[in-house]
């Protein structure tokens, strides 16, 4: 089966078929330029007959035993093992993924269906006292109903499935619309892999098409009950303000400017080796990545050096090959937009450590230092394979330089005192912080968003039940009550 053939079509109601809009959608290759696929996009009429087949399918899904349910992610996982190989080639051609990149995305797309399988059962009520004699309260959880969901295009394949499987598994229907650059990785494989695990007809829908076609009807749709958005935080602020206007609910995953401290008691090596991988993994298009490295000064010389020589060793280029680190970035308007930022942070007074080149989408690995404090690269997100260090006078400096920022979703602390470590954490105005590791990490049980520009909500676990289900105060009077007049 090629995905790029059999898969570059629109899911609605249990068909494949394709939009019946005016223009395609070319899905190309970031590394070689390959078309892989061309994509009639979809209209607003689809829109509504994915919402509607939605809305018909969850009612039944629903009702369904929740033992019932898990199967399908059981088998889903099943399909994924089968699949493997033709998938991690998906991811590498249609994202330019490394075949590291690809192994971690598909190993965690696996632990989030082991983890639908446990949100399945989790749709729990409460039987709760009263102050009126007589009188039982009861509390019922109940799936929200439809759930649009929107994907980007770093991570499309897991980051899709981190919002449908506990949707689905919490009893709902969904719409994912991928974002135009990954609608295969992002949306289509998805579907397919839930078809061949057994999920029923018109449950997931994928609509591949932008907003260019259809406006906000994904968003004003009366149908979906909340919305699920990963992307930059200038669109997640418009889904947003749309999904208010009516009266949707909302999930944010949205940019970040993560730091990674390095104290004056860090193990050094350890620390550059954390340090590398956070800035550089995925090409450094990844909201978790350490755009900012923070060291306190008494130390910044031999981390610098050592830092420095580390990224030189990365080997950039095809990611077909094994040995590839650092890839393509996903078109050539990112691989511009990067390397515009470079240039204009030396012409400031960025002093270039390594100065990256770009070969097409392929853009090598650079190293600024001594950005003057008025840079306004420090406070936004680059998505891209560079790295900004800066040297601080202890830890209260290091604190404040991590929180100057408008976005605070992760971060990352080294310290030979783990307790020390704890507490400068703990000052750090983020969703989440990983003391003495990279600040890349994601695992399904555990809260996961951020605080500012970052976003709203966490995904995740025991979240997910908040986010997905709504509940219902239901009181019964067993005896008689009695009324004032």
């Amino acid at each position: 089966m090629s995905y790029f053939t059999d898969l570059a079509l629109q899911c609605i109601d249990g068909e494949w078929r394709p939009g019946t809009g005016s223009w395609d959608i070319i899905d190309f290759n970031p590394y070689n330029g390959e078309k892989l696929a061309s994509i009639t996009v979809a209209t607003v009429d689809e829109v509504d007959q994915a919402y509607r087949a939605a809305e018909r399918a969850q009612r039944d899904w629903a009702a369904t035993n929740p033992y019932a349910r898990r199967l399908v992610f059981e088998r889903a996982i099943r399909v994924i093992e089968d699949s493997e190989p033709q998938i991690t080639e998906a991811i590498i051609a249609e994202l330019g993924g490394t075949r590291l990149k690809a192994a971690f995305e598909i190993a965690l797309v696996k632990e989030f269906f082991r983890e639908a399988m446990q949100l399945s059962l989790h749709t729990q009520g409460e039987i709760l006292p009263s102050a009126i004699d007589g009188k039982e309260n009861r509390v019922y959880r109940s799936p929200l109903g439809v759930i649009g969901v929107i994907s980007p295009f770093n991570y499309p394949f897991l980051l899709a499935v981190k919002s449908l499987a506990p949707a689905l598994a919490l009893g709902n229907a969904a719409v994912l619309k991928p974002h135009q650059s990954t609608p295969v990785c992002g949306g289509t494989l998805v579907a397919k892999v839930l078809e061949e695990a057994g999920l029923p007809p018109g449950l997931l829908n994928v609509i591949i098409t932008d907003s260019a076609e259809i406006g906000d009807a994904l968003i004003e749709h009366p149908v979906p009950k909340a919305l699920s958005f990963t992307g930059s935080d200038r669109v997640g602020r418009h889904v947003a303000t749309v999904a208010a206007r009516n009266f949707k609910r909302v999930i944010l995953q949205l940019g970040a400017n993560s730091a990674l401290i390095v104290l004056d008691d860090a193990d050094i090596d350890y620390a550059v080796d954390a340090a590398v991988f956070s800035r550089y993994v995925n090409q450094g298009q990844l909201c978790m990545a350490a755009n900012r490295i923070i060291v306190d000064r008494s130390v910044q010389a031999e981390f610098t050096e050592k830092f420095v020589a580390r990224v030189r060793e990365l080997k950039v280029g095809d990611p077909e090959d094994p040995a590839t680190h650092i890839g393509p970035l996903i078109n050539s308007r990112q691989a511009e937009r990067v390397t515009a930022i470079v240039e204009q942070a030396i012409a400031s007074g960025a002093t270039p450590l390594l100065h990256g080149e770009a070969h097409g989408n392929v853009v090598s690995p650079s190293v600024l230092t001594g950005l003057p404090a008025t840079s306004s690269l420090l406070r936004e997100e680059i998505f891209g394979p560079v790295a900004l260090i800066i040297g601080v006078d202890g830890e209260d400096e290091a604190v404040h330089v991590a929180n100057d920022t408008p976005y605070g979703l992760g971060g990352a602390v080294h310290s030979g005192d783990i307790e020390r470590g704890i507490e400068v954490a703990r000052r750090i105005d983020t969703g989440m912080v990983h003391v003495n590791d990279s600040t890349v990490a994601d695992e399904p049980i555990v809260p996961f968003g951020g605080e500012k520009h970052s976003g709203l909500g966490r995904l995740n676990g025991e979240q997910m039940v908040d986010a997905f289900t709504t509940t219902k105060w239901i009181s019964i009077q067993r005896g008689r009550s009695a009324f004032p007049f």
